[in-house]
């Protein structure tokens, strides 16, 4: 059989306040690549919404093909998830950053006010120390930094 998935394209998180969680991405060391308002029946049949009014940016991270996309819906209003930020909340749950330094990423959020959910943990068979915190509107995040480059 042919492979089908060639890679993970992008992903996309509905967010309430576009610039607050952009200008946070971004301050990560996101770049963003593309910001533009999303409407009329072509963006309504592909989400299968009626009259759809969104804004969206593609942000991206130097090196990586990967890219995440806001977006924020002014029409029709998103709906909220209780609970988004648990770790034991059914879908998404949290998107994985891979870094060098964990303790100096840690160290640069808690500089801007953000605090981990816990101390950094270690998963000794994967040779990983791991982290996870909070973003705006509750998006939960994970740091992690591999012992083996080749991991």
């Amino acid at each position: 059989m042919t492979q089908l998935l060639e890679r993970i394209d992008h992903i996309n998180i509905v967010v309430k306040d576009l610039a607050e969680v952009t200008r946070f991405f971004v301050s990560l060391g996101f770049r963003q690549k593309d910001q533009s308002r999303l409407h009329g029946e072509w963006i309504s049949k592909t989400v299968g919404l009626e009259e759809v009014d969104a804004t969206y940016v593609k942000l991206t991270l130097p090196g990586d093909s990967t890219s995440l996309e806001l977006i924020q819906f002014k029409s029709p209003e998103h709906e909220p998830v209780p609970h988004p930020g648990k770790a034991n909340v059914q879908g998404l749950r949290h998107i994985a950053f891979r870094v060098a330094d964990i303790e100096a990423a840690v160290s640069f959020l808690k500089e801007q006010g953000i605090a981990p959910v816990s101390a950094i943990q270690e998963y000794s068979p994967a040779q990983k120390k791991l982290v996870y915190f909070k973003g705006p509107e509750d998006i939960l995040l994970e740091l992690a930094q591999y012992g083996d480059p080749g991991v």
